[in-house]
């Protein structure tokens, strides 16, 4: 065979293997989003810390039923709407539930769809139903007036918050470790393929807070080694005035725990000065 030959067959055999790649890619997405299989198995439950809780059950509009659970504070002026990022459950955001009952606030958290204890298969239009099921329940159910509450999105659960709190009226957003959208993150994994052709989600957290007109807080560290720092800059650009940032130390999944009393005192002082509720 010529070496012009080879050249040919070789290059043909590289275009191949990059198509079947981007289609694997474009196929797989769900599986790179959602982790709902970290951990579906409640490992353990607000008592375990002490905190009294109310088990909830509530149905989407499109008939799953999500698990959560209402934690109350004494004398809790505000509400906290938590959600969760793409692994694991409820269960494994204790220190978080921790952290807003002794800030003086309610903490409302669940599993989208899929999720937990949750029905139902996670997808992006999914996880939008997930939330607005959640903030109907407080809303109207509890009857806690949108001024009283707080949204909080950790991750893709930011993307979630961003997305409600530019359709709703809540008295602040706060965004940890938060990215732009998945596609934004897909070019910075796949830089060699066309991820924003090929991407079958968006999760675009930074069109939707050009929507948001309440305070906004976001917390994003340097060493975050899955979502960059400047995402989380990026977002803070373009973030409503008033609006804090804050830089976390450590790693994605655990910048948190090294910040946490910081956290907490510049979560609660920005909370108290700029929403209009406090304990």
């Amino acid at each position: 065979m010529s070496p012009i030959r080879m050249l040919f067959s070789l290059g043909i055999m590289v275009a191949i293997t990059y198509v079947v790649f981007a289609a694997v890619i474009f196929f797989v997405q769900p599986r790179l989003v959602y982790y709902p299989e970290y951990g579906r198995s409640i490992t353990e439950t607000p008592d375990d810390l002490g905190l009294p809780y109310e088990t909830v059950e509530l149905a989407t509009d499109d008939g799953e039923i999500l698990h959560g659970w209402f934690v109350p504070a004494p004398d809790a002026a505000g509400t906290v709407l938590f959600f969760h990022g793409n692994a694991g459950n409820i269960s494994h955001r204790m220190g978080y539930l921790l952290m807003f009952y002794r800030l003086g606030y309610n903490t409302f958290i669940i599993d989208y769809r899929g999720y937990g204890q949750s029905s139902g298969v996670p997808s992006e239009s999914g996880t939008y139903r997930d939330a607005q099921a959640a903030w109907r329940y407080l809303t109207e159910k509890k009857g806690i007036v949108p001024s009283n509450v707080v949204l909080f999105g950790e991750s893709l659960g930011a993307a979630v918050a961003a997305w409600l709190a530019a359709r709703e009226k809540p008295a602040l957003l706060v965004l940890a470790s938060a990215f732009t959208s998945v596609p934004d993150m897909g070019a910075k994994l796949y830089p060699f393929l066309p991820i924003r052709l090929l991407s079958r989600f968006e999760y675009n957290t930074l069109e939707y807070l050009r929507s948001v007109n309440c305070p906004v807080f976001i917390a994003h560290s340097p060493q975050d080694e899955i979502v960059p720092f400047e995402q989380g800059r990026a977002l803070y650009e373009a973030a409503p005035d008033p609006k804090q940032f804050l830089e976390l130390q450590g790693g994605h999944n655990n910048g948190f725990i090294y910040m946490q009393e910081d956290w907490q005192e510049a979560l609660g002082d920005f909370i108290r000065e700029n929403s209009g509720i406090s304990p």
